[in-house]
């Protein structure tokens, strides 16, 4: 199964609170919203092509919790709450025991392993959405198969970027591109081992 990672981030690398400000996510953080305005019809719906293309969701606990009480409330939207609602959802926790959103099952312990496994499964994608940290420590543990940028021409100047400062090096072969009408850009990634130096 391969794994992707699908974010929507600014010009400066940040990937935090891109659809309004949540003080009990994140704390202090007033420039949230960075995405909203420059939202258009084609970069909405292929958001959604990309949610409703995996076999199953792999989440970070923060982004389940948020994205439970707003698209699981949702389910039968015919858009995003049915698409994520739909499908099995693999939830990375120490804290969470008992899910309550139908089709979750949660990962602790040895989260590696446990990755690796749903990996090797037969064909299909497993995909990965907000959730930075999650993204962050999957790509340090080499376990991404494909990254799916969705960069909006804002610079947000402060705020969590999903790329840490320091870490492992990577090539990327671009496999896809696409301009949207408010300057979104998708771009696609095929993860493929370390780059080249001259």
């Amino acid at each position: 199964m391969k794994l992707t990672i699908s974010l929507q981030v600014t010009l400066d690398g940040v990937a935090q609170a891109n659809g309004g400000n949540n003080e009990e996510m994140d704390p202090g953080f007033t420039r949230g919203g960075w995405a909203l305005p420059l939202n258009d019809g084609e970069a909405v719906q292929d958001i959604l092509d990309t949610w409703r293309r995996p076999d199953a969701f792999l989440l970070g606990r923060k982004t389940y919790g948020l994205f439970e009480t707003y698209w699981g409330a949702r389910s039968d939207d015919g858009g995003f709450g049915e698409a994520i609602s739909s499908r099995p959802k693999y939830l990375v926790s120490t804290t969470v025991t008992a899910p309550t959103w139908e089709g979750t099952t949660v990962i602790s312990g040895d989260v590696a392993a446990r990755v690796r496994e749903l990996k090797a499964r037969e064909g299909g994608e497993l995909l990965v959405v907000g959730s930075v940290a999650l993204a962050r420590w999957l790509l340090e543990n080499e376990l991404v198969d494909e990254l799916n940028l969705l960069q909006f021409p804002v610079i947000v100047g402060e705020g969590e970027r999903w790329l840490p400062q320091r870490g492992l090096d990577f090539a990327l072969d671009l496999t896809g591109t696409r301009v949207f009408p408010t300057g979104i850009v998708s771009l696609t990634y095929r993860v493929g081992g370390r780059p080249q130096y001259a």
